[in-house]
């Protein structure tokens, strides 16, 4: 059979569905059980063991893209600093929010680096009720926010304290423009950035400076440093970057320049930090501009060249996938077998229910990263855009 007729049949969509979801509420129950009890006497074991409850979740999801999907991953940065730095340190990542699987090839560098179990990042605080992952990111101490900066400050500070001191390398990711790029949401901010003079960024929204501010007082001198990080996923490929041409395996190819900034060349007042988020964003802009034009960062943009890696894939989503696989899999397929087949109305009725259940469980799971239900970048008083 046409192996790309396989990757599209839904039945077999369903059975990967069902591996994490079941995988995922047996992890989401222990992680609940540990976070009840031995998190509340001794948080350095419950996030030594955390680590490996959640990586068992999240590698699922980058076997998708790795094994399924086969992306190819090149990584630019400057020589030396991948083996010396990453993974290596906390690190505060501000990566931009253009595509609906950027967080997918984040989490496929992660697993590279040996740090997937300890990514955290600010997400919006309804994701913490979503099946699997959200209840995963609620157990290891992700940031979720209101959406209104007021209410938020005291979360950040809190949070990010508490993240600081984890005992082993974390990176906490940050969306600086809040949403996802889309042309609607470019022109709100667009018009925003020309009332109050600044940059006109082309294929970005102009960055939210006041979460990123309020986390600095709590990192400095326990994260030492902070991560640029412009991803492109190549524009001649035949698919466009979503999660649903990603669950039917086609293949992208990703580009993802990073740059490591000491925190120490962060500046500390509010004014000169604004200005340094804002010369981030026209940077990032350059650099995209230029490899949209030119296939490459560094032709037109006027940044320094860097190596450029390709990291290679690891095999253990795929040792882990199968595992899971035969674990769950194999009996609920074989419950389900019969029930259905089982000749009784009431039986027959319950095996559906199941399966519905499974189905809308992962449609939660995928609408989580759906372009058409990102926040309403603009749509608020502009006070509250910036």
């Amino acid at each position: 059979m046409d192996l790309s007729k396989i990757k599209q049949s839904r039945i077999l969509h369903l059975c990967v569905g069902i591996t994490l979801i079941a995988s995922g509420v047996i992890v989401n129950l222990i992680q609940v059980i540990l976070y009840l009890t031995l998190f509340r006497f001794n948080k350095y074991l419950y996030r030594k063991i955390n680590y490996y409850l959640c990586y068992t979740i999240y590698s699922q999801i980058v076997f998708c893209g790795e094994w399924w999907a086969n992306i190819d991953l090149y990584v630019y940065v400057k020589k030396g600093e991948y083996d010396k730095y990453f993974g290596k340190e906390h690190a505060y990542c501000i990566m931009n929010h253009s595509y609906e699987i950027d967080w997918v090839v984040g989490w496929a560098l992660c697993e590279r680096l040996r740090l997937l179990g300890n990514c955290k990042a600010y997400a919006k605080k309804s994701i913490q009720y979503v099946p699997v992952i959200g209840w995963a990111w609620k157990c290891a101490e992700f940031v979720f926010l209101e959406r209104s900066f007021d209410k938020d400050k005291d979360i950040i500070s809190k949070q990010i304290t508490e993240l600081a001191d984890h005992p082993d390398p974390i990176w906490l990711l940050i969306y600086p423009e809040g949403t996802r790029f889309t042309e609607e949401k470019h022109q709100v901010s667009l018009k925003f950035a020309k009332e109050k003079g600044l940059p006109q960024l082309k294929y970005h929204l102009n960055p939210r400076t006041k979460g990123f501010y309020a986390s600095l007082p709590s990192m400095r001198g326990k994260i030492p440093s902070v991560l640029d990080n412009e991803l492109v996923f190549d524009p001649n490929d035949e698919y466009q970057p979503t999660i649903r041409n990603l669950i039917n395996g086609k293949k992208f190819t990703v580009h993802l320049y990073l740059h490591r900034i000491p925190m120490e060349q962060v500046p500390e007042d509010e004014e000169s930090c604004n200005k340094f988020m804002h010369d981030m964003f026209e940077k990032k802009d350059k650099l995209r501009k230029s490899f949209l034009e030119t296939g490459d960062f560094f032709a037109t943009s006027g940044v320094e060249r860097v190596d450029v890696l390709k990291p290679p894939r690891r095999i253990y989503p795929l040792i882990n996938f199968i595992c899971w696989s035969v674990i769950v899999l194999v009996p609920i397929l074989n419950y389900l077998r019969i029930l259905l087949f089982s000749g009784e109305i009431l039986w027959f009725s319950i095996g559906i229910g199941i399966i519905a259940l499974f189905v809308v469980s992962l449609n939660m799971m995928v609408g989580m990263s759906d372009v058409s239900k990102s926040s309403s970048y603009g749509k608020t008083s502009e006070k509250k855009v910036q």
